[in-house]
């Protein structure tokens, strides 16, 4: 005896709020139900107010780049702390991603300048150091004086990775710059950017140097 062959069911969204729910669902650590909510958030929400939310989406989108000098984002050709006199422009901190340069700021510790290298080494990824800032952060060191470069790269083993290349690298450019790395106030296999602020200023405070 045959199976009756089960109808596909038909979504119960309309097509809009369909796709809505599908976008929604792109961004990180959103499921389906998560989604729905926020989909239908939006359908009672006033017009104004929702179109001031595409708007702020479009306006990122459009107007936020990476700056020319160190890479953080800004609206401008270079950011807010690579423009401020403020800085100590001797002392370099490397990271990842914007984010962790906002998690090291928010910390109030360090007032130097920043390097991001807008990803982290891995190998299984395909992201070699060509697909990194790495080059443009050899040129500042050949072209500029630093006291001290902070290497802040995640406590992972990409994160890792990437340290121990670029110490290998300044060493072969014979740069007389003293290195330091983030002290382990941050748990291995953590993420600077979930790090608390009394992490970060153990971290900070006890960076090690490296020889």
């Amino acid at each position: 005896m045959l199976s009756a062959t089960i109808p596909r069911m038909q979504s119960i969204h309309t097509s809009s709020i369909e796709q809505l729910i599908e976008q929604f669902q792109t961004l990180p650590g959103v499921g389906k139900r998560s989604a729905e909510r926020f989909a239908y958030h939006i359908l009672k929400t006033p017009t104004n107010d929702a179109m001031n939310m595409a708007r702020a989406i479009r306006d990122v989108k459009q107007n936020i780049r990476n700056c020319n000098c160190c890479f953080n984002i800004t609206e401008d050709d270079l950011c807010t702390i690579c423009n401020s006199s403020k800085r100590n422009q001797r002392q370099l901190c490397v990271v990842e991603f914007p984010k962790d340069l906002f998690s090291i700021e928010k910390s109030g510790l360090y007032n130097g300048v920043y390097h991001v290298l807008l990803g982290k080494l891995s190998p299984l990824d395909h992201i070699g150091p060509e697909r990194l800032k790495i080059a443009e952060l050899f040129q500042r060191l050949k072209q500029n004086e630093f006291d001290e470069i902070i290497l802040a790269t995640n406590p992972t083993v990409e994160g890792d990775a990437t340290s121990l290349y670029i110490i290998k690298k300044i060493k072969e450019l014979n740069i007389s710059t003293h290195i330091s790395r983030l002290a382990r106030g941050i748990p291995a296999g953590a993420e600077i950017e979930f790090a608390s602020k009394a992490m970060l200023s153990d971290a900070l405070s006890k960076r090690q140097g490296i020889n």
